[in-house]
């Protein structure tokens, strides 16, 4: 990370009298909260210069670069100070679980019900935990695709065919969520199940449209909100012209 003018210094935080603050790492994907740690000016200037997540470890009395035993690093994404500059926001991707008993996070023990679970999407309990905050998550990554272009992506793929490639992607999803539903109305076994995986992928290809097309995400989830009227003082869009 290449620190600017504009960026927090880390010797204007307020440091406690051990000389730390407390960073949360929240995974950058998912936005799952992963873990708590603590951090010295030395810890926190290992962080901004990347690629790994480091902590001052206060049982040991030295740095720590986190999953430098296990192998389960911390990549780090970004790293933001709160208001009071005495805890610290870090997202980062990780690299396999984040808690030492094999958890992706390290908050797992509930203290109430409904208690709080991790995102991850390998079971369906994690998956519901997303929510519908997952199309935001999903359009960050896409997002990050179209600014790295990595090898192999089939989001990297649809960027570099445009938007005719993209469009035509559209159509051609939105004519299976038909025929998805109609295989539902028919009662079909699984076809609420697969309807819905029709129904995710066209979610997917409009968020990559909508990217390519330099359309930020914001603009979508106002325009969600207008629709549910959550957004005051909205004039009306005109009617479409008539054919």
């Amino acid at each position: 990370m290449t620190a600017t003018a504009s960026l927090i210094d880390p010797t204007t935080l307020h440091w406690d009298g051990h000389g730390l603050v407390t960073a949360v790492v929240q995974d950058a994907t998912t936005a799952a909260i992963l873990m708590v740690g603590h951090m010295n000016e030395a810890s926190l200037r290992r962080t901004l210069a990347g690629p790994h997540v480091w902590f001052w470890s206060r049982s040991r009395q030295e740095l720590w670069e986190k999953g430098a035993t296990s192998g389960h690093f911390l990549d780090v994404v970004s790293v933001t100070a709160d208001c009071d500059g005495d805890a610290l926001l870090v997202r980062a991707t990780p690299h396999g679980p984040t808690c030492h008993t094999g958890q992706p996070s390290c908050f797992h023990r509930p203290m109430t019900e409904p208690g709080y679970i991790a995102a991850d999407d390998q079971t369906d309990a994690d998956s519901a935990a997303f929510g519908p905050d997952v199309l935001r998550q999903v359009a960050a990554v896409i997002a990050e695709r179209q600014q790295t272009m990595p090898d192999g992506s089939y989001t990297t793929y649809l960027f570099r065919e445009g938007v005719d490639k993209i469009a035509k992607k559209i159509g051609e999803e939105a004519t299976e969520v038909v025929i998805g539903a109609k295989n539902v109305e028919r009662g079909d076994a699984n076809g609420r199940d697969l309807l819905a995986n029709e129904i995710a992928d066209l979610f997917y290809h409009a968020l990559v449209l909508a990217q390519a097309a330099d359309v930020p995400d914001a603009a979508i989830w106002r325009a969600l909100a207008q629709r549910r009227g959550h957004v005051a003082d909205t004039p009306p869009r005109a009617p479409k012209p008539k054919k």
